[in-house]
């Protein structure tokens, strides 16, 4: 272990990435954090210090999207070599190794290095038929997971399927299909990052964060990190405004769509969905499906398959402002509202102009949007 010392310093200076470029990267997984910008120094710190993790990636009932999303990144930044230089110890889709020596390499680093490396678990773990559904070198997923989830320091839940069971657990659910933490039960520092598939920034910063300060974030009650799960889509979408104002997308295509109205009515599940990607985006920051004219269909929650269905349906309530039942009609009533309170104002302003003297008192409550559900757990 001691080799791994000053690893991504090394790395950073040989790939020729500045020591600016380091902190501006930093500052950025502060901000993700919620951490003043100074932090960056330290994180940077930290990083270049830092051991290098060993990672093992197991991959069960998935479509390998994760992985996909783990390999995205475009250009050599300093996010992708914290990545790419991962001692990643096991993948199948990545290691060159196959069968019997790829299963030597995966006991291998369970038998040395037990609660030191961290295990990735992409994809749900079938558990009817004595786990028969999906077996890897003889041995059943079920199997694998709790042997190597059993003797990792953490397990990473990469993606809905492996969070909570995903689309193979709908009903009726022929293989038993479950999430880590229902197929694994008291598996230690479970992480999960659902979404489908999970962003790579969020695994990035997750693993930044353990290198930084030693310890994993405060989670929600879905054992999801807050700094990435903390606020619903709703309360960062570039829509809200509209939302707030009862401006929506009546039709695809018409006037609204094309102007970035809110796509509520067009069944999007943002009001309900917690998860950074309003903030954090897809593609290496290019966009997300609410900037394309998408509506959110709300991959990041449990049963969102069957939960958030039919996806372009508008839900039947929604705390906060103009929302559920109200919503068809929101936007005539609100135009009525918005006039008056423009009249309201402008006869304030008269009274002022003709010397009448008048206090300010604290102005209209902010739009706090829907109630959050999040939990620290430690």
């Amino acid at each position: 272990m001691g080799s791994r010392e000053g690893w991504l310093g090394g790395e950073l200076k040989r790939r020729g990435v500045s020591r600016r470029e380091l902190l501006l990267f930093c500052a950025g997984v502060a901000g993700m954090f919620g951490l003043p910008a100074s932090a960056a120094t330290q994180i940077a710190n930290a990083l270049t210090k830092a051991k290098k993790p060993i990672l093992v990636w197991l991959e069960f009932q998935d479509c390998c999207g994760n992985t996909e999303s783990f390999l995205r990144s475009s250009a050599p930044t300093v996010a992708e070599i914290v990545l790419d230089l991962l001692s990643v110890d096991y993948h199948e889709t990545l290691m060159a190794a196959a069968g019997f020596q790829a299963e030597e390499a995966l006991n291998g680093v369970v038998k040395n290095n037990p609660g030191a490396f961290i295990a990735v678990v992409e994809g749900s773990i079938p558990t009817g038929a004595d786990g028969a559904y999906c077996t890897i070198g003889g041995r059943s997923a079920l199997d694998i997971a709790r042997d190597v989830c059993g003797k990792a320091a953490a397990t990473i839940a990469a993606g809905t399927c492996a969070t909570y069971g995903g689309l193979p657990a709908a009903s009726p659910n022929p293989t038993g299909a479950l999430g880590v933490a229902d197929a694994v039960p008291g598996v230690k520092n479970l992480i999960n990052l659902s979404a489908c598939p999970m962003n790579a920034a969020n695994l990035t910063a997750l693993l930044t964060y353990y290198m930084t300060f030693k310890h994993w974030p405060p989670l929600d009650s879905f054992r999801r990190p807050l700094f990435a799960y903390g606020k619903t889509i709703h309360d960062n979408c570039e829509r809200r405004a509209h939302f707030d104002a009862g401006q929506y997308v009546e039709m695809w295509g018409d006037e609204a769509h094309r102007s970035g109205a809110c796509l509520y009515k067009m069944g999007c599940k943002g009001p309900v969905t917690y998860q950074n990607c309003p903030t954090v985006r897809w593609n290496d920051g290019t966009n997300w499906p609410i900037g394309c004219g998408h509506p959110c269909i709300g991959c990041a929650e449990p049963d969102f398959w069957d939960k958030m269905t039919p996806f372009y349906k508008h839900l039947p309530s929604v705390a906060g402002f103009g929302a559920g039942t109200n919503v068809d009609t929101v936007g005539a009533w609100l135009t009525v509202g918005t006039a008056a309170a423009y009249a309201a104002h402008g006869v304030v302003k008269g009274l002022q102009n003709s010397g009448k003297k008048h206090e300010n008192g604290a102005g209209p409550p902010g739009d706090k949007g829907p109630a959050g559900k999040a939990e620290v757990q430690s």
